[in-house]
């Protein structure tokens, strides 16, 4: 059976979107949170981009009302095992091993998501896995 995987590119003005409803859940329903923490390297543009549009600081040390941010949560091993109180995501596959607090919709399994700041030409594998 050949690889199922289909790739879905992302723009600048999807990722607004996405961290729009990521910032309307803060707001909603975590409204202690009081700082943002990007997870390298996916992280760090979302968590900006989140920091910005809630006048939030971004910091470098996580503290108890600190969210931390990811692009994607995909297997889910990165967030299981990242600091913090507090997670969040643009996208959250269905069948992760974690749940993050907070996300903005969730993907199929077989999407690879292909984020403007990355390559086009990203390779279909977690760099971990490699």
């Amino acid at each position: 059976m050949g690889d199922t995987t289909s790739k879905i590119y992302l723009s600048w003005n999807d990722i607004n979107s996405l961290v729009d409803i990521v910032a309307e859940r803060i707001i909603s329903d975590y409204p202690n949170i009081d700082s943002v923490h990007g997870i390298a390297r996916g992280g760090l543009i979302p968590a900006v981009l989140i920091s910005h549009k809630l006048d939030l600081p971004y910091v470098q040390a996580i503290g108890r009302n600190t969210l931390v941010v990811d692009d994607i949560c995909d297997s889910g091993k990165t967030l299981s095992e990242a600091p913090g109180v507090y997670h969040a995501v643009l996208h959250h596959k269905i069948l992760a091993c974690y749940r993050p607090h907070i996300f903005a919709t969730t993907v199929l399994e077989n999407d690879w998501i292909v984020y403007p700041w990355e390559r086009e030409d990203s390779e279909t594998i977690q760099d971990y896995l490699k």
